[in-house]
């Protein structure tokens, strides 16, 4: 009778071990699943979630000029994806999409008998949805605990979204290669189309490509894409999307091929000045995940035409220079140039060239290289003349000038013998070679005109003018005048400073020119008009800063002078532009440096050509006239391409009178090379000259012939 009892106590003891430890066994499962699900990611974040965006940015125009990216992405609504790509899609890569529960059983039982036939987890057998989890939420190793994740994360989407938002969150985050993240992208780089433009073949094209998009890329590899966009097609087919005729169609359309066109952005040198710009301000996420809408001031039509005159036109030079190399057994060094553009009514930058390739050098020498301007200075000496009272009327004298350096300044030695004279008596023959203790100014022609008017000094580019001018308004003034219209680079204080002798940097030339261009309004130049988010909301606007800084009667007279310099002076090449335009060349005394600056009533630019290496000179007898001049003239010529030919407008204020140009005096009408001048109302000379004119004014008047400055 014991035995029984005893059994039925070890029994009941076994029941009673059982459940306990099966109760605590599921609560300890319970408590690791539950961990485990509380451990995912929370699908409620792709509510608020947004791939990254790339930030587009527009010209102008509202034309897309650039991405700032990490992935190119725009987010396309499903309602603009047509129903054949996202049929397409679903028949490639999950055909009962619209039927299943998020996980496919047939699925993953094939992708588990590959798992036990391989030994590890293997891909197959993932819906769309699956593939949205593990894109979105997950990495991409191949293990058991992160298909479980999957799995779970799968359920979980089918719950709280609907097929639609599914099948929209997974064509926008897929990648297409090329450098393509979701399907606008890629309808873009492999069509140049959006979307809504898409045709069947199109459609079924992007769909082929997600599965291995290096090996699909229709651009690397077109046999493979071929076979597996039609594969597509006959999916379609099968499954009732399309008719056999529209197969048979679309298997007959070619595959696209690669645009090389639409690779060669634009305004790469523009576009990292924005970067620069911006990156500080809003961080580099933002900039380039966040999707930003940034609208500039360039002008493509200008940009276009300054990129291909900037190579073509140096390329012609380095073609020039190879027997200059071989002479001189130096490795050829390709020359570098640098042009930028502004409209002088805002101050809006519409072309911008640093250099001849972004991809060899991101300095951008149009707005960070400092470089002697030789005699593009000038107008800042002739502006503080004008403003000081000096007419275009005013006399100077071209005449030989030598200075001997003596106890901390430079002092004139004499106006009236010769250099070698002045030399003789005054400086050994040691000290001459010295340049720090003599220093003669000399003329691009090496000659003399004696007395000529500030019009025609300024025309002829005269070296000894210019200094004679500064001697007479100060360094001081003229740096005054300089640093008014915008030039903040250091200036020296020193006589040499008329002939350029500082520093500077050519977007400030430019928008200082455009003062006068302007009329005397100076405008800080700028290349953002406005940004938006990604859902349109704006973050800036930008107004153009302005101030009146000149009078608009100085800024006519002196653009009348500068006319004068095309018309008659070293920048003569200009008059092929076809209207109106003023202008200065420059070019340095070592010949290092080439400059142009000029401007229309609507645009002012710059251009500067030298080497990286100051030392290394662009060549005998290369001036900014013969060489900077034609290139800013060519680009002028197609940026202002369809645009109306004006002339700059005359202000209140001004009087005309002919002026005789040897002596600055009122002129009759047969006196020879008699001109109209512009003058502020009531500084005309009154006085005329003798018409009695000798053989010898009849030669001077000959010899004002075209001059370069140094």
């Amino acid at each position: 009778m014991r035995y029984p009892l005893k059994l039925k106590k070890n029994t009941f003891s076994r029941f009673i071990f059982i459940t306990v430890f099966s109760a605590l066994a599921i609560i300890v499962c319970g408590k690791i699943i539950s961990d485990f699900i509380d451990n995912l990611p929370s699908i409620q974040q792709l509510g608020d979630y947004t791939p990254n965006l790339s930030t587009k940015i527009y010209d102008k125009d509202n034309n897309l000029i650039a991405e700032l990216f990490t992935e190119r992405r725009t987010l396309a609504a499903i309602n603009d994806i047509p129903a054949n790509l996202q049929n397409a899609f679903i028949s490639i890569e999950d055909n009962d999409f619209f039927k299943h529960w998020g996980i496919s059983t047939k699925g993953i039982i094939r992708a588990f008998s590959r798992m036990l036939l391989k030994g590890r987890a293997a891909e197959g057998g993932s819906t769309i949805t699956q593939q949205l989890a593990k894109t979105i939420f997950l990495t991409r190793e191949k293990t058991i605990v992160r298909k479980i994740k999957e799995a779970l994360l799968t359920i979980q989407l089918e719950k709280n979204y609907s097929k639609n938002e599914i099948l929209q969150f997974y064509i926008n985050q897929i990648y297409f290669g090329s450098g393509a993240h979701g399907v606008q992208a890629a309808a873009k780089i492999y069509f140049n189309k959006d979307i809504k433009d898409l045709n069947l073949a199109e459609c079924t094209m992007l769909a082929a490509i997600p599965k291995s998009p290096n090996y699909y890329n229709p651009f690397k590899n077109a046999k493979a894409a071929l076979l597996r966009r039609n594969l597509v097609l006959s999916r379609m087919r099968q499954l009732g999307y399309i008719t056999q005729e529209q197969e048979k169609e679309a298997i007959e359309t070619p595959l696209p091929v690669q645009d090389t066109s639409l690779k060669e952005e634009k305004g790469h040198y523009f576009v990292e000045a924005l970067r620069l710009i911006l990156e500080p301000k809003y961080g580099t996420n933002v900039l380039f995940r966040d999707g930003l809408s940034i609208y500039t001031t360039l002008d493509m039509q200008a940009q276009t035409a300054a990129e291909k005159i900037i190579e073509q036109s140096l390329s012609d030079f380095d073609k020039g220079k190879t027997g200059f190399f071989k002479r001189t057994k130096q490795v050829p060094v390709k020359v570098q140039g640098a042009l930028i553009a502004v409209d002088p009514k805002n101050g809006a930058i519409r072309a911008m060239v640093g250099g001849r390739s972004f991809k060899e050098s991101q300095f951008n020498r149009a707005t960070q290289a400092k470089r002697q301007a030789g005699s593009a200075f000038k107008p800042f000496v002739y502006l503080t003349a004008i403003q000081q009272g000096f007419t275009p009327a005013s006399t100077l004298e071209d005449k030989p000038l030598v200075f001997v350096y003596n106890r901390g300044s430079w002092d004139l030695v004499s106006r009236d013998i010769t250099y070698l004279e002045i030399i003789a008596e005054n400086v050994s023959e040691d000290d001459l070679i010295d340049t720090n203790k003599v220093w003669a100014p000399k003329n691009y022609s090496k000659k003399f005109r004696g007395e000529v008017t500030l019009r025609t000094a300024l025309a002829l580019s005269i070296n000894t003018c210019a200094v004679e001018l500064i001697m007479k308004t100060t360094p001081v003034k003229v740096i005054e005048a300089a640093k008014n219209l915008g030039i903040k680079t250091p200036l020296i204080n020193s006589y040499s400073l008329a002939l350029g002798a500082s520093d500077v940097i050519l977007e400030q030339m430019v928008s200082a020119f455009a003062v006068f261009a302007s009329g005397g309004i100076k405008t800080t130049p700028y290349i953002i008009t406005r940004i938006l988010d990604k859902d349109g909301k704006v973050l800036e606007e930008n107004i153009p800063e302005q101030e009146e800084v000149l009078s608009p009667q100085v800024c006519f007279i002196l653009t009348n002078m500068l006319k004068a310099v095309v018309e008659k002076g070293s920048g003569w090449y200009a008059q092929n532009l076809g209207r109106p335009c003023a202008g200065k060349t420059g070019t340095t005394n070592d010949g290092s440096d080439a400059w142009f600056v000029g401007y229309t009533p609507q645009l002012v630019a710059g251009v500067w050509i030298g080497y990286d290496n100051r030392s290394m000179p662009l060549g005998d007898r290369v001036t900014g006239g013969g060489l900077a001049c034609p290139l800013w003239t060519k680009f002028m010529k197609e940026a202002l391409e369809g645009k109306p030919v004006l002339d700059f407008k005359q202000p209140d204020g001004i009087e005309w009178a002919l002026i005789d140009p040897s002596t600055g005096l009122l002129a009759l009408s047969k006196t020879p090379g008699s001109f109209l001048e512009a003058f502020r109302q009531g500084t005309a000379p009154t006085q005329y000259y003798n018409q009695s004119i000798n053989n010898s004014d009849d030669q001077k008047k000959q010899d004002l012939g075209i001059e370069e400055g140094f």
